[in-house]
């Protein structure tokens, strides 16, 4: 595949099929009419996944070597099922964001290796963190009271589908180069994808 410029923003993700999404986009409508939402940035569909791994700047030169590393990985692993399912905030509100429930520990193995594929091909990762699997539906610069939100994720339960692919997605930010800018929203393109299990 061709890769441009010295360097592009990566991470590795799962991406919900259009009915899923589809769904949470009804739940999201909702949301966006409560008293106050107009002061949330919310994010748009293009821009809904779950992040595995988080890479940041990573220079072409590395990149093949990552992708071969998270190719391996995908193989080694095996399909498993999801579904959107409640919700949590982050920093006081600053991010709101949908969770999943289903084989959550498959989920959390996948995300540790690709982790470690990045580490392995000499992406700098920095400080491990404990992973949350996370959809991030809109945020704020500043704390603001979710509460009335969160009560309608309560609620909220998914269809399960069945995860079959890891993805690494390119990142292209706003121009001024902060999401959220002027309205912008980074922009997302699916640069590589692997079946899960293909070695079976």
């Amino acid at each position: 595949m061709p890769w441009k410029g010295d360097a592009m923003r990566l991470f590795a993700a799962l991406l919900p099929p259009e009915s899923v999404l589809a769904e949470l986009g009804s739940a999201v409508d909702e949301l966006r009419r409560l008293p106050g939402a107009d002061g949330l940035r919310w994010t748009g569909r293009p821009g809904w996944h779950f992040t595995l791994a988080f890479y940041g700047e990573v220079h072409d030169d590395v990149v093949p070597e990552l992708s071969a590393r998270l190719e391996r990985v995908a193989r080694a692993g095996e399909p498993f099922g999801l579904a959107v399912r409640g919700g949590g905030e982050f920093g006081q509100g600053r991010a709101l964001w949908v969770g999943v429930e289903g084989d959550l520990a498959a989920m959390g193995l996948l995300a540790e290796r690709c982790e470690g594929a990045a580490r392995e091909a000499g992406v700098g990762m920095g400080e491990h963190r404990r992973y949350r699997a996370h959809l991030t539906v809109a945020r704020s610069r500043e704390a603001v009271d979710v509460r009335s939100y969160l009560a309608r994720f309560d609620e909220f339960a998914g269809r399960e589908w069945t995860v079959g692919e890891v993805v690494l997605v390119r990142s292209n930010l706003p121009r001024a180069g902060a999401a959220g800018v002027s309205g912008e929203e980074p922009r997302y393109e699916a640069v590589a994808r692997w079946a899960l299990g293909a070695d079976g």
